[in-house]
């Protein structure tokens, strides 16, 4: 989620008319109805109004309650140093007494706190980026917190994995030599929540078959350990990829450190580009489709050098290979695919049409690619009456919705959407108009954690979350 110079505006627009219908637990067919348009007369989707917070922190709706679970430069880590800078995507896992969360932490160079490195765990001593780890109780109290990964760039998004892992992504194209780096990076890891003494020797090597861009966010299909891979870059947009495991491999702890550090590890499996066609004609860019519904039958098309020596991996391609977008975001794998996010377009940035999010539906069994909504541009985003900016982070309620994360101009919000396709808040940032990131709830589905990058606040919120408020909320 690095800043781009250009808005990210308007994700859900001025009314509900983009129908962002959520119903997790069901089929494909009720998730993203498009034409579910305004609430009920009468009836008010979510929680109720945001209640100032008097510690100007989180504003949350009544009922509802925030810890702070970490803060950048002031709490500490086990070993004494301060809790790093910019924590973003997180990865959050059952440990039996509460949760354990890993937290990417998107430094590049020149943040206050950096991953301090620890021998086992450092891939790049000259980099300051990585993941720690923290294990929380019940009431989100932290109880440790410790490094998982270190010298890594700009860990930006990633996933959970099916065996319950976390792979951190590099949003990066850096090479060595530049910025005192000694490695090149831009590319993917896997953090296990286990223990730190889990991650020594293991958690640094890079998966090099995944290749090396800025990646964004990654998605596992469980059934054959395909991994969805978003890019995050510009001149020219970025790609939508998808690995496929060489024959034989099973997914499963340490498969993936294995395959990597096998002979030809560097490229096992097959990675791939995705290119979109309809009735035949090639869709050069995703902000072509304009209308939800719209949907594209998908091919995919062999990278050359996936570890990008002389060319980065998207330029290697040329925009009559494969279908390009810019600001491929979050992504979640869910009802037998995978939901990927764009968070905007502009055609100064080279899109062939301008919105403020797109949420796409890849289907693996039929090979097509549905765009499930559109969100034209806000005028004003700094307004808070019901506009919200570009989707970036995304996942899942265990109660029937979604939850996205605003990364725009302006307030920035948690914002719910209903299983009826309606948004409404769930948190306002108080504090300043840095975004939120790393929404992820607990295992038993009473505790959302979310980041504030900036500062760099780890938060634990707890409430309600079954309570049906108008009939149009989160579960019963």
């Amino acid at each position: 989620m690095t800043t781009s110079p250009l808005n990210r505006r308007a994700f859900l627009g001025r009314t509900a008319l983009t129908g962002l219908g959520v119903a997790l637990a069901g089929s494909v067919d009720t998730l993203f109805r498009p034409q579910v348009a305004a609430a009920v007369p009468g009836t008010a989707p979510g929680y109720g109004p945001l209640v100032p917070d008097p510690n100007k922190i989180l504003s949350l709706p009544a009922g509802f309650s925030y810890t702070v679970v970490s803060r950048s430069g002031e709490t500490l880590l086990d070993d004494g140093s301060p809790v790093p800078s910019d924590p973003d995507a997180n990865g959050v896992f059952a440990n039996g007494n509460g949760a354990t969360i890993v937290t990417n932490h998107e430094v590049g160079s020149n943040e206050p706190f950096g991953v301090p490195v620890v021998d086992g765990l450092t891939y790049d001593p000259g980099a300051r980026g990585g993941t720690t780890t923290a294990t929380v109780g019940p009431n989100g109290a932290r109880q440790g917190q410790y490094v998982s990964v270190a010298g890594t760039v700009n860990n930006c998004a990633g996933g959970i994995t099916p065996w319950g892992t976390w792979l951190t992504c590099e949003e990066t194209e850096a090479r060595a030599g530049s910025n005192g780096f000694t490695r090149d990076h831009g590319y993917v890891f896997e953090v296990a929540p286990a223990s730190q003494a889990a991650n020594v020797g293991k958690s640094p090597i890079p998966l090099k078959f995944l290749g090396r861009y800025a990646h964004e966010a990654v998605a596992v299909d469980p059934a054959t350990s395909a991994i969805y891979l978003t890019e995050d870059a510009s001149n020219p947009n970025g790609l939508y990829y998808r690995w496929t495991p060489p024959q034989g491999f099973v997914g499963g702890p340490g498969a993936l450190h294995a395959l990597a550090q096998s002979a030809g590890g560097d490229t096992a499996g097959s990675l791939q580009a995705m290119k979109c066609l309809s009735g035949g004609t090639h869709v050069p860019d995703l902000s072509r489709a304009t209308e939800p519904g719209v949907r594209y039958t998908v091919q995919w098309v062999d990278v050359p050098d996936r570890d990008a020596k002389s060319t980065s991996v998207r330029k290697q391609f040329t925009n009559d290979q494969v279908t390009r977008s810019r600001k491929l975001e979050g992504q979640w794998w869910g009802d037998g695919g995978v939901y990927f996010v764009a968070s905007f377009a502009r055609t100064s940035d080279g899109s062939v049409a301008e919105h403020d999010g797109q949420v796409w539906f890849y289907n693996p069994a039929t090979e097509t690619v549905e765009l499930k909504t559109l969100f034209g541009v806000n005028p004003d985003p700094a307004v808070d009456t019901g506009n919200y900016d570009g989707p970036d982070n995304i996942t899942v309620s265990p109660h029937g919705g979604m939850i996205l994360a605003e990364d725009g101009e302006g307030i920035s919000h948690l914002i719910g959407v209903t299983e009826e396709g309606q948004p409404f808040p769930i948190a306002r940032n108080e504090l300043n108009d840095s975004e939120f990131c790393g929404p992820a709830f607990s295992a038993d589905g009473k505790t959302l954690y979310a980041n504030i990058q900036t500062p760099g606040l780890v938060l634990a919120i707890t409430g309600p979350w079954r309570r049906a408020a108008g009939g149009s909320v989160f579960g019963s």
